[in-house]
């Protein structure tokens, strides 16, 4: 099997595919590895973040689920994010993007795109982990940052100090597309 250029013994170890022994792989792989054993150990998992494959035989391509912040107009909304690590991980930073349309500056509403340093080449350290991001991520909900929006228009509301708007749209879109899937 390949992925991404690199050749995969199709071994199993705890869930996830094992790639041939001394190649820059492996150190991918392994670090992944470790990634996915900490998301399963509930004594170094955040209860407010569901990390998880989404296909246990690719250990590059992730989910998550992030419930929103309390105090924020994303409280009670459950959203989905898609998690994919490049080759060379944790050398490079995964992309993420939200599955879960979200009415937030830092998103682009359309294709769920997040403007957040640490996920930008230039600011990514390999310090930081998959769990780290969907921290920082769940902090960008708190904190959105209004001077470097994706969304123009709830960028647009902060700015104004339209506050009151931005909270009521966020809201309105947290219970119409996020709290359903929160319910099921």
């Amino acid at each position: 099997v390949l992925f991404s250029g690199l050749e995969w013994s199709v071994r199993w170890v705890g869930s996830a595919a094992a790639p041939l022994p001394g190649n820059r792989g492996a150190m991918v792989h392994n670090r992944l590895l470790k990634e996915y054993r900490e998301t399963c150990d509930p004594t170094k998992s955040d209860p407010d973040i569901e990390l998880e494959l989404e296909d246990e035989s690719d250990i590059f391509v992730w989910s998550a689920q992030l419930r929103g912040p309390a105090d924020s107009p994303y409280e009670d909304g459950l959203f989905k994010l898609y998690i994919k690590c490049p080759p060379n991980y944790p050398l490079a930073p995964p992309k993420v993007s939200f599955v879960t349309p979200i009415f937030h500056p830092n998103v682009l509403f359309k294709t769920g795109e997040i403007c957040l340093d640490i996920l930008k080449p230039d600011s990514w350290t390999p310090a930081w982990t998959l769990q780290s991001v969907c921290r920082a991520v769940t902090a960008l909900l708190s904190h959105p940052e209004a001077d470097s929006p994706l969304n123009c228009d709830c960028g647009n509301l902060i700015r104004n100090g339209d506050m009151r708007g931005y909270r009521s749209m966020a809201r309105m879109y947290t219970q119409t597309l996020a709290a359903r899937a929160a319910a099921q």
